[in-house]
């Protein structure tokens, strides 16, 4: 036996419970106008007993919008994103927003079909500044609201959320340089432009003291490409007393291959990355990075972006958070060598 359907509830319902118009509940559920408290409660009654939900296309119609919030990722794998796209999530669902999600894949493709897809299904967009500019231009020209993370970026009239990559490195930089470090290699990769500044911020730490350094790039952010790379780092001259990775994933990589050669860290050389993922903490020996705050940077950059949408004009106040060093086994003080 079919059971029948219960058909939904409609706004005309609410109206015909509550004695108002249905341009009256439509204000009032999508918060564009306040009432008289009487009014205001035989709607909030009529909704309650009808259970009534706008539907977001009829929505869409009414306000000219979806209700859709969404934010690419660079790297799907990459567990940096999953933090941004935690810390994104929550608010946009303390802002009654539902946020979609895109994989851009390290993409360099001048036209990405995601972003194009994606910024039709949505009010606003959170993306990285290291897209490709023609992707870049085509939100601009579309009109969508949008709102960066990582610093720093081309688009200064745009909201940019992140930390500072070059006083990030300047301090882990510092850090190795206490520890006794003058001889450190840089594992960059150029696909991303803070990269150079994280090697800047790295150089400029050992100013006024003697030291050497070495610059390696990799293709991709990976833990395979760091355990690639191992040999080439580790084995191509005298070792460094430190290398210092574009982010944990290489530097994750470039541990496991380690032991592999016979070197011990931090014993012979110390290894430190950025982002602090939390996997950093389980690989042996645990490992020194720096925190690029990536849930405090999506929950912000999806504040800035909901601010966006309501009208509000971007500003660049509090955009910039605060990196630190969490220290680990990964690095050491400098070690006396044999031919010092």
């Amino acid at each position: 036996m079919t059971v029948p359907r219960k058909r939904a509830a409609t706004i005309r319902d609410v109206a015909e419970a509550a004695q108002v118009s249905t341009a009256t509940v439509s204000k009032f559920v999508n918060g564009n106008q306040r009432f008289t408290a009487e009014v205001e409660a035989r709607i909030a009654q009529a909704v309650r007993q009808l259970g009534y939900s706008l539907n977001p296309m009829a929505r869409g119609m009414i306000t000219g919008q979806t209700g859709n919030v969404g934010i690419v990722i660079l790297d799907i794998r990459n567990p940096y994103f999953t933090s941004l796209v935690k810390g994104a999530a929550r608010q946009a669902a303390s802002a009654g927003l539902n946020l979609i999600i895109a994989d851009a894949e390290e993409s360099t493709a001048p036209e990405l079909g995601v972003l194009q897809s994606l910024r039709r299904r949505v009010d606003g967009l959170i993306v990285s500044a290291r897209l490709p500019a023609p992707a870049i231009g085509s939100l601009f020209e579309s009109g969508t609201p949008v709102v960066f993370y990582g610093r720093p970026s081309p688009y200064e009239k745009n909201h940019n959320v992140g930390c500072d990559n070059y006083a990030a490195a300047l301090m882990l930089g510092r850090h190795l340089r206490e520890l006794g470090h003058r001889r450190i290699s840089y594992l960059g990769f150029s696909g991303a432009r803070w990269s150079a500044e994280r090697e800047r911020g790295l150089r400029d730490a050992f100013q006024g003291v003697e030291a050497r350094f070495r610059s390696f790039d990799a293709t991709a952010p990976s833990a395979e490409e760091g355990e690639r790379l191992a040999s080439t780092v580790l084995l191509s001259q005298e070792l460094d007393d430190a290398i210092v990775t574009y982010n944990d994933l290489l530097a994750m990589g470039l541990l496991v291959e380690a032991k592999s050669l016979g070197i011990r860290v931090p014993e012979q050389v110390s290894v430190a990355g950025f982002d602090n993922l939390a996997y950093g903490r389980l690989v042996s020996p645990a490992l020194t990075s720096v925190d690029m705050m990536g849930e405090a940077t999506g929950e912000l950059a999806m504040r800035k972006l909901v601010g966006v949408i309501k009208g509000q004009p971007a500003t660049h106040e509090d955009d910039v958070l605060q990196s630190r060093i969490v220290a680990r086994e990964s690095t050491a003080p400098r070690r006396p060598r044999v031919n010092d």
